[in-house]
């Protein structure tokens, strides 16, 4: 499998008046083309600060970030906005949806922001909203529709323009159980089927059991990583030594 993230020995460091803090240690991470990763770990674990690192949005102190071939660490600002706009697709547990656009609309401004703002594209967001069982749901405004339905236009927002990496953090923390079950199947199935690399911050443990890796992460570093199935399954259900919020 070919990998569209590959981080090297990744460190971010905070200074303060109290010390010096390693909120991310020597990180280094492999996510393949069309696998979903769960990342989990107790507050103050690095899991936030990595996810920024990801986006683009943080630059590491040392080591390197490397996304669709790409090292972020050789780019300008202005370089890397641009390809954090093509290349990541973001969804948060608050979907920041455009109140004022519709379900298919608040899709179509990715296409628009990327350029592929056209006849193809829009038929993708169509097909895409209906896959995600949201057919008939084109044109209402986000405050018409429920937490779990919105969840699903940001799902579909964030892989409509073709991502190589698509970050979610805390996807379901607003939702119940029901719904979020319902969100991180559908979407663990489209990262899978569209051949992206998905990585999703929780500390709801429940939802690992979509992920084909679990990896923890306590004090800035990588502790353990779980990639057998049944292991996956028995940590979706007793959490072992994570301490959730």
């Amino acid at each position: 499998m070919v990998n569209a993230l590959e981080t090297k020995s990744v460190t971010k460091i905070y200074k303060s008046d109290i010390g010096t803090i390693r909120a991310v240690d020597e990180v280094s991470l492999n996510v393949a083309n069309g696998e979903f990763v769960a990342l989990v770990g107790p507050s103050g674990s690095g899991k936030t600060t990595m996810l920024a690192i990801l986006a683009a949005l943080l630059r590491p102190n040392e080591g390197s970030v490397m996304i669709d071939g790409a090292e972020l660490s050789q780019m300008s600002e202005a370089k890397r906005a641009r390809f954090r706009r093509e290349k990541i697709g973001f969804t948060f547990q608050a979907n920041n949806l455009v109140p004022y656009l519709t379900a298919l609309e608040n899709v179509e401004l990715m296409l628009r922001l990327n350029g592929k703002y056209d006849r193809a594209g829009r038929e993708r967001a169509r097909e895409l909203l209906a896959r995600l069982g949201l057919g008939e749901r084109l044109k209402n405004l986000p405050r018409q529709l429920s937490g779990g339905q919105q969840q699903r236009v940001a799902i579909a927002r964030a892989l409509i323009h073709t991502p190589a990496l698509v970050l979610a953090d805390e996807p379901t923390a607003s939702l119940d159980t029901e719904r979020a079950h319902q969100v991180i199947q559908t979407f663990a199935n489209l990262i899978h089927e569209q051949q992206r690399a998905g990585i999703m911050v929780t500390h709801d443990l429940r939802m690992t059991q979509y992920a084909d890796r679990i990896i923890q992460m306590r004090d800035g570093k990588l502790r353990r990583v779980i990639s057998d199935p049944a292991e996956i399954r028995a940590f979706a259900t007793t959490g072992e030594a994570v301490t959730a919020n």
